[in-house]
């Protein structure tokens, strides 16, 4: 339906209708992208029968047919999506850069060699490039050893630097829960010798600022140290040739229950089962100084000096994190043991609290008391969980592992998995029924009648020279109510209007699309007025 408006452009439609239907009932975008989160399940759109003699639309030169889809363990990320993905984004930047963090950029894909022996038994997880008479490449599994590499290569004494880019993983995808085989990580390292124990209570500070700052709930940060877990491997009877895989198996203990990581202790492993049994006894134990004055006492390892300088440099870190401010959620965990190779020190995991099927994750300063396995889980109503959200540790001796001269410089950091983080706030979002806006355009600007292309432009150049986003319709004469229909679908505040008496007299009409009242400003007086109202307008 076509509008015509005599005399002065007004734009403040009588009670949002005309001739009793509504705006979206006479102009709506069929093709537009709905401005609220879609989280629904989608279903494959399969190509249809070919007919004899015909080949399918999008079959392929055998005749099969072509479902379009994204390959197993990946997405696609529609528009309010990535809206929500930014403002994550964004969060975590700003806690980087409040720490002096710069950033650096690495290759996606790396030197096969440079990957390989740096993972354990997650090395099978790396993708391999296929050979094509060149190097022999493999895409990174992890953005710690590409910067290890960089820090090598380079000659790098010091540095606190933020890198956030995307990682591939062979890994089995499970979409619900947040783990795909490519996605985001978002890391935090700081490189180089300074005094024991400070740069990892920052670490752990940025963990807690990143998650406060988030507002996804309670968390608990989980911290261990790998000389302890060796001082007890070792304490116990575990070969010193079978720490890491023995470690590897701990690592498990979020996911499987004590008894699976026992049998594969003893079964795979080739542990012995009394060795087993002494390890139990230690992986269970979690807490805060309570833990530490019962490690330092115990029998086995008040002699071992791993364990005992590891349970030292536990209560510096508690001591600083205290003075920090970011202790209160900080759970000291034997079971805790992250399995990559590289990791030194410190380790550390954060996990959400909420919506573990009635239970907390921080079972409080108890030494004795044994983990469930869903515990730090995030559930959802599919029953889908997100296991930790971050996690990381020292690692001194990685970049000494690229320098010709084995020059070591000492390293800890943390990783946020962005997938995971984003993961919960689609549940959030879902769930609270938010509506996002995808669009960062600040002004509409349109016109009524035909013949209103030239002002429509002048009026967007005047605009975008002040630095105010502005947009307006691709088309010679677009439909007036189809104009506004676009502005309130994709959350502009802001339309100014324009017709050939407001032309004449150097006037626009300034219409809030939340309440639909307007004001007529002078054209000379647009950007100030404009400037002015759109910080009370622009919410998410």
């Amino acid at each position: 339906m076509d509008c015509k408006i005599d005399g002065k452009l007004s734009l403040l439609l009588q009670k949002t209708s005309i001739d009793g239907h509504s705006i979206s009932e006479n102009s709506r975008n069929a093709s537009s992208i709905p401005p609220t989160l879609s989280l629904s399940p989608k279903k494959c759109l399969k190509a249809s029968p070919a007919r004899p003699g015909q080949k399918s639309i999008g079959s392929n030169c055998k005749g099969t047919k072509l479902i379009l889809k994204t390959p197993k363990g990946t997405r696609d990320y529609h528009p309010p999506e990535m809206t929500v993905r930014r403002k994550v984004f964004d969060k975590i930047l700003d806690v980087f850069h409040m720490h002096g963090a710069v950033e650096i950029e690495t290759p996606v894909f790396e030197l096969k060699e440079v990957l390989t022996g740096k993972y354990g038994e997650d090395s099978k997880l790396i993708y391999d490039l296929e050979d094509q008479g060149g190097e022999i490449l493999s895409l990174r599994y992890d953005l710690t050893v590409p910067f290890a590499r960089y820090v090598a290569q380079n000659r790098i004494g010091n540095i606190s630097r933020y890198h956030i880019a995307r990682v591939y993983r062979r890994d089995n995808p499970a979409m619900t829960k947040g783990r795909y085989r490519e996605f985001y990580q978002c890391d935090f390292d700081i490189a180089g010798s300074y005094d024991q124990m400070l740069p990892d209570a920052e670490c752990v500070q940025v963990i807690h600022q990143v998650l406060s700052s988030l507002d996804l709930g309670d968390f608990v940060i989980k911290v261990n140290h790998r000389k302890l877990l060796d001082g007890v491997f070792g304490a116990c009877g575990v070969p010193s040739d079978k720490f890491r895989p023995i470690c590897s198996a701990v690592d498990k203990l979020d996911k499987s229950p004590w008894s699976e990581v026992r049998r594969e202790m003893v079964d795979e492993k080739g542990l012995e089962a009394d060795v087993a049994d002494r390890i139990g006894e230690y992986v269970k134990l979690n807490g805060k100084q309570d833990m530490l004055d019962a490690l330092k006492s115990d029998e086995r390892l008040k002699n071992n000096e791993d364990a005992q300088a590891a349970i030292k440099e536990l209560e510096l870190l508690l001591h600083y994190t205290s003075l920090l401010e970011c202790d209160a959620s900080l759970l000291l965990d034997m079971s805790l043991a992250r399995g990559l190779d590289y990791y030194t020190g410190v380790i550390y995991e954060a996990i959400l609290k909420e919506n573990q099927n009635g239970e907390d994750a921080d079972s409080g300063p108890t030494s004795k008391k044994i983990k469930k396995k869903q515990e730090g889980e995030e559930e959802d109503e599919e029953g889908g969980a997100v296991g930790s959200v971050a996690g990381g540790g020292r690692y001194d001796n990685l970049v000494g592992m690229f320098d010709a001269k084995k020059r070591t410089v000492p390293c800890v950091g943390v990783s946020f998995g962005i997938e995971r983080l984003f993961t919960i706030q689609e549940r959030k979002i879902r769930q609270q029924g938010i509506k996002i806006r995808s669009s960062c355009t600040s002004v509409l600007v349109v016109g009524a009648g035909k013949g209103m292309l030239e002002p429509r432009l002048a009026l967007c150049a005047l605009l975008h020279k002040s630095g105010i986003r502005a947009e307006t319709s691709r088309k010679m004469n677009p439909k007036f109510l189809g104009q506004l229909q676009h502005a309130e679908e994709h959350g502009i505040p802001v339309v100014v209007g324009v017709g050939e008496s407001e032309v004449q007299e150097g006037v626009v009409n300034v219409r809030c699309t939340a309440t639909r009242q307007e004001t007529q400003v002078p054209r000379v007086q647009l950007v100030a007025h404009l400037q002015q109202l759109l910080p009370t307008l622009e919410k998410l």
